[in-house]
């Protein structure tokens, strides 16, 4: 399965949502953002599949989104995505895009949803949260 991840290796949930893919058995491309962020038709794409609006795709913490007067509601998308293309730490993580569907995967174990039931076993998150049991099956 063609998987990829825009993911920053600085943040614990797209560390856990990298590891539930590898745990499906599936070897993802992986896109540092920050370093490469996508084209502005990229994230314009993945932001409208993932059935968000652009200011739901804005991360505010831990970035100038303040500083940059982005809470401000006279902006419009093309400003809101000029700033996330400027200052790629805006872009909200992780994005995650498969055959099945794009998701924001916040939280992790939203990438669930759009990947096969082929997990490897248990998967635990960072911070001792059971995801997935023993055969694989997500815990409600």
């Amino acid at each position: 399965m063609d998987v990829t991840i825009y993911h920053n290796p600085d943040c614990g949930t797209s560390r856990n949502t990298l590891e539930m893919i590898r745990n499906a058995g599936i070897q993802p491309t992986v896109i540092e953002y920050v370093k490469a962020p996508p084209s502005r038709d990229q994230l314009v794409r993945m932001i409208a599949d993932a059935g968000l609006t652009v200011r739901e795709a804005i991360r505010e913490k831990g970035t100038p989104y303040a500083e940059l007067g982005l809470d401000d509601p006279k902006l419009t998308d093309d400003q809101l995505l000029d700033a996330m293309l400027e200052n790629p730490i805006l872009i909200n993580r992780p994005f995650v895009i498969t055959p099945i569907g794009t998701r924001l995967s916040r939280p992790s174990e939203l990438v669930l949803d759009i990947l096969p039931a082929t997990h490897k076993g248990a998967f635990t998150k960072e911070d001792g949260e059971q995801v997935l049991d023993a055969e694989g099956r997500r815990i409600v």
